[in-house]
C-alpha cells in the first residue's frame, strides 16, 4: 500500500505515529545481586519501570540472583548454556575472570567519541581502577562502595568517650574499644568495643586494614598476590589481636549480614561495614551514630567494592546499543542520586553530588560524605584472575587464623602458595 493510500485509509495521525513507533520492541534481561539491608531490589525495579515508561521500545527484566556470590555464579552458568542476560551487576573484583571467560565486551566499543569522554571518564579514578584493563572500560561503577565505621554515641557517652570523635588510628581503636567493651557481674560481655566481620567478605574488611598499613594484596594486572608481604602479615595480626591480645572483638565467626543488627541490638559499639548499609543503619539504628574512615596506621586507607555494571558479548548489537543506554541512564545523576538515598552506595561521579537532590540529602545524612571523602585514600578491591578461587584461599586464612587453627605467617603463607599456583598460567 502506498504512503498515499495509508494516510487516506487510516488518516495523517496515525500514519505517523505507525512510522515513529520501533518495528519491534528491544528485550534486555539483567542480572543484579543485593548485598546490604534495606529496599535496594525494588528500587532497582522502580527505576527500571521508570526508564521503560520513557523508552517504550525497550523491554527490560531485572532478575534478582542473590549475593555476589551466586550472580557471578549464575552469570557464568547462563553464558556457558547460551542463553545469558545482556547486562549484569556482577562484582567489579570479577573483572579479569569475566574477560578471561570472554563473556563481556567493552562499553567503548558502543558508545561516541564525545561520551567516552563525558561518561567514561567522568567516574572516580578510585572506581575505574578496577573497572577498566588495557585502556578499556568493561565495568560502569554502580553501586560501589567502600567500608566504613559506625559507632554508636550514646554507648561512646557512657563509656566517657567524646561521641563525636571517632577513633582515628589503630592505636586509637584498641584505647576506644577497651572502654566500649562491657561485662556483667560474672564477667560474660555484654557489649563488644568494636565488631570486624570475619565471614561473609573477610578478604574485603582485611584490606581495610591492610591497605592502611601499605599492603597491596593484588598486581594491578591481575597475575600476582602479595597474601604474605610484612605489611599483610601485621594487619592480620592486628585483627587477631583484637580478639586475643585486647579481647575487644567477639572470638569466632562474625557474620557479615548479622552485623547491622548486632549493633542496633548494643552488642557492638564499633561496626565495620560498607557505606551501602548507611539507609539501612539510618533507619533502623535506635539510637544517634556517627559514620568515619576506617582508622589509619601509616596512613588512611579503604578498598573500593561493589559491582560495575557489564555488558554481556552473547547479544545482539541491537540490545548491547540499547542496554549501554540504559546504563547511561540509570548512571546519569538524578538516577545515581535517587540510588545513593536509597541505599547509602557511593554515587560514583563527582557531578552526582551536585544534584539538588543529593545536596539536600547531604544536609540531613552528613555520613554520605564519609565515603565518597575516603575514596581519596582508598585502592582497588582484590581483582586478579581465577579471583573466586584466589580470594577464597585469602578467605580460608583469615578464617583459620580468626579461629585459632593457624598462627598468621603461616596462614598467609600457604594462600600465597595456593594463589601462585593458581595464577602460574598468568605469568
Amino acid at each position: 500500500m502506498t504512503l498515499f493510500r495509508l494516510t487516506t485509509t487510516l488518516g495523517a495521525t496515525a500514519v505517523a505515529a505507525l512510522l515513529a513507533a520501533p518495528a519491534m520492541a528491544v528485550d534486555l534481561q539483567f542480572f543484579f545481586p543485593v548485598a546490604v539491608g534495606g529496599g535496594a531490589a525494588q528500587t532497582i525495579q522502580d527505576l527500571t519501570t521508570e526508564y521503560m515508561k520513557a523508552h517504550p521500545g525497550v523491554d527490560i527484566k531485572p532478575v534478582y540472583t542473590g549475593d555476589y556470590t551466586s550472580t557471578i555464579a549464575k552469570a557464568l552458568t547462563a553464558a556457558k548454556g547460551g542463553n545469558p542476560p545482556q547486562l549484569a551487576v556482577i562484582g567489579a573484583a570479577e573483572l579479569y575472570d569475566l574477560i578471561d571467560e570472554d563473556m563481556v565486551v567493552p562499553f567503548d566499543d558502543y558508545v561516541s567519541a564525545d561520551k567516552k569522554q563525558s561518561w567514561l571518564g567522568g567516574f572516580y579514578p578510585a572506581f575505574m581502577a578496577n573497572s577498566q584493563v588495557d585502556g578499556k572500560t568493561y565495568g560502569i561503577p554502580f553501586q560501589r562502595s567502600t567500608p566504613v565505621m559506625y559507632w554508636n554515641k550514646d554507648a561512646f557517652k557512657k563509656a566517657g568517650l567524646d561521641p563525636d570523635h571517632a577513633p582515628a588510628s589503630w592505636d586509637e581503636l584498641v584505647a576506644d574499644a577497651q572502654k566500649l567493651t562491657v561485662r556483667d557481674a560474672g564477667g560474660k560481655v555484654t557489649q563488644w568495643g568494636v565488631r570486624i566481620p570475619t565471614a561473609g567478605f573477610p578478604y574485603w574488611l582485611f584490606q581495610g586494614l591492610a591497605i592502611p598499613n601499605g599492603a597491596t594484596l593484588g598486581a594491578p594486572d591481575g597475575k600476582s598476590v602479595a597474601f604474605d608481604s610484612p605489611a599483610a602479615i601485621e594487619a592480620a595480626q592486628f585483627m587477631a589481636d583484637l580478639t586475643t591480645k585486647y579481647k575487644v572483638m567477639e572470638p569466632g565467626t562474625l557474620d557479615w549480614g548479622a552485623t547491622p543488627k548486632a549493633f542496633f541490638e548494643g552488642n557492638a559499639a564499633i561496626i565495620w561495614t560498607t557505606t551501602g548499609n548507611l539507609t539501612n543503619i539510618t533507619k533502623n539504628a535506635p539510637f544517634p551514630f556517627g559514620v568515619g574512615f576506617l582508622p589509619a596506621k601509616k596512613t588512611f586507607g579503604a578498598p573500593t567494592g561493589g559491582g560495575n555494571w557489564y555488558l554481556f558479548k552473547q547479544s545482539t548489537d541491537e540490545q548491547k546499543k540499547a542496554a549501554v543506554d540504559f546504563v547511561q541512564w540509570m548512571t546519569a545523576p538524578e538516577q545515581a542520586a535517587k540510588w545513593t538515598m536509597a541505599t547509602g552506595y557511593v554515587a560514583p561521579r563527582p557531578d552526582d553530588w551536585e544534584t539538588p537532590a543529593l545536596k539536600d540529602y547531604v544536609t540531613k545524612v552528613p555520613g554520605a560524605l564519609v565515603a565518597r571523602d575516603q575514596l581519596k585514600y582508598a585502592g582497588p578491591e582484590l581483582t586478579v584472575y581465577q579471583n573466586v578461587a584466589v580470594t577464597q584461599y585469602l578467605n580460608d586464612a583469615l578464617e583459620a587464623i580468626m579461629s585459632g587453627q593457624k598462627d598468621v605467617a603461616t596462614a598467609l603463607k600457604d594462600a600465597q602458595a595456593k594463589a601462585t599456583a593458581a595464577l602460574a598460567s598468568y605469568q
